[in-house]
């Protein structure tokens, strides 16, 4: 059996000099010298500085539904309620666009058959259809949907003159069209026109 080798002697200098080497190390990460520290709170200034990201152009909330199996919008600043048709009382001797007139809240509120009234396609009535109520503080009546699509925003630069193919009576209620092709009417011109607001007397 080998004899036990002699244990070497601790050099405690040493020690103390490599505890005093690793508590200067930690100490520059935590307190970093004053040259290191203004680097660091520099670039900390030039994020803090830093442009926040632009804002949203202009544009505006716009409700989408369909009709005729097209997508069509509407400013939501002048959507009162929407609501689906259960029933209506139709009007004889008003335009074919008048479908007739229901009864919101305790008010009697005509409805528009926008299809007749831009001339589209009929499809006849379903469950789906949806009566979207417009208003301005002068007029309001219903306008007939297909089916609401939801809310979303509609950037003013995404907005494009009307197509050529579309009718003039269509083109007259148009803000224009996005380069989705969702037709956005204007909900300022269908509360204001004559025609429409002469039917609705007629009606009513």
């Amino acid at each position: 059996m080998k004899p036990p080798r002699p244990r070497k002697a601790i050099d405690w200098d040493e020690v103390r000099r490599r505890l005093e080497a690793a508590g200067q190390i930690l100490e520059e990460e935590f307190s970093p010298p004053p040259d290191k520290a203004r680097a660091i709170f520099e670039a900390r200034a030039r994020a803090l500085a830093a442009e926040p990201a632009a804002a949203p152009g202009p544009g505006f909330e716009a409700l989408e539904f369909l009709l005729a199996r097209e997508h069509y919008a509407l400013e939501t600043s002048w959507v009162r309620e929407v609501f689906p048709l259960r029933e209506f009382t139709p009007l004889p001797g008003t335009p074919d666009f008048v479908l007739g007139i229901i009864h919101v809240r305790g008010r009697i509120v005509s409805v528009l058959d926008l299809k007749k009234f831009f001339e589209l396609p009929a499809q006849g009535l379903s469950d789906l259809n949806k009566v979207i109520v417009l208003g301005n503080g002068a007029m309001e009546f219903g306008i007939l949907g297909d089916a609401i699509v939801g809310v979303r925003r509609i950037a003013q630069d995404d907005l494009q003159a009307p197509l050529p193919t579309l009718t003039d009576i269509r083109a007259e209620y148009l803000m224009g069209i996005t380069r989705q092709r969702e037709v956005v009417l204007d909900g300022h011109k269908l509360l204001s026109d004559p025609a429409i607001v002469v039917a609705l007397e007629v009606a009513g």
